[in-house]
């Protein structure tokens, strides 16, 4: 399975919303509360409660209420489905939120590397929040807030828009796929890209996240389903996880390299 980025969580929170917003919550079941942080007792809060928005952060989930919030993170293997109680419990439904409408949503997470906190704190500042960098789709992502950052860092390009506090969301996957289509070799440091090329950069990465995004939204229906699978969206990758296979562009082979730890695919004529 992909490990879920941005498009996946956000395809994730809109399949989710139209049966939760809106909605009272009538119990609140941990089946398991070892997760990455161990769930609170005080998630009971949440029974009684209803749910006012649902909001994306960076790859968080956020469901407000009057009372407090539920930050939903689905680490490397999670994801939520909706469904009916009589459904058949799989073994790592770890969290279930019941609803007075008779549905009910459930956190699925084999590695628990996912979290699901409680907070009554102002969201913005809270520990896993407060040092997120810009979403790449806002309005504060700018080409030169891009340019501003990269112009101090000699980290690989790579490496460094993956970084969460310059911006939030950009996965090993569409890294990849937006240094292919500015042109942009994945090692070159980030201060050595010169201005034009980080234009492009920043056009491309908004576009590449824009396009998945829209793709994500054809399999919304998956979320409802009682086989629980999450409807990843499917696209067609230019470089990603094709080692060896022909770059579309110039026929020659896709070539991967281990950079921070993480497989990178990119084409060595193209990418300069």
């Amino acid at each position: 399975m992909i490990m879920p980025e941005l498009p996946e969580v956000e395809t994730t929170r809109r399949g989710i919303e139209p049966h939760l917003l809106n909605q009272v919550v009538a119990d609140v079941i941990v089946r398991n509360a070892n997760l990455r942080w161990p769930v609170s007792p005080e998630i009971s809060e949440l029974i009684d409660q209803k749910i006012n928005q649902l909001e994306r952060r960076a790859k968080y989930i956020i469901i407000h209420t009057n009372k407090g919030k539920l930050l939903l993170h689905l680490g490397m293997s999670g994801s939520l489905r909706i469904c009916q109680p009589s459904d058949d419990h799989r073994k790592h439904d770890h969290l279930i939120i019941q609803l007075t409408s008779g549905k009910e949503m459930r956190l699925h997470d084999p590695r628990r590397f996912g979290c699901a906190l409680w907070t009554k704190e102002d969201i913005q500042q809270h520990a896993l929040i407060k040092n997120l960098g810009p979403e790449p789709l806002a309005d504060e992502f700018t080409a030169d807030y891009l340019a501003e950052q990269c112009a101090r860092s000699r980290a690989s390009i790579k490496s460094f828009i993956m970084q969460s506090k310059v911006v939030v969301g950009v996965g090993n996957i569409y890294a990849c796929e937006s240094l292919f289509r500015a042109g942009i070799h994945p090692k070159r440091a980030a201060n050595k890209v010169s201005r034009a090329r980080l234009d492009k950069l920043h056009r491309v990465i908004r576009e590449v996240l824009a396009e998945a995004i829209k793709q994500g939204g054809t399999t919304l229906r998956d979320f409802v389903n009682a086989s629980g699978q999450p409807g990843y969206f499917k696209q067609s990758l230019d470089v990603y996880d094709r080692e060896g296979d022909k770059c579309h562009q110039c026929q020659k082979p896709i070539k991967r390299i281990v950079l921070g730890q993480r497989s990178t695919y990119y084409c060595g004529h193209c990418q300069k």
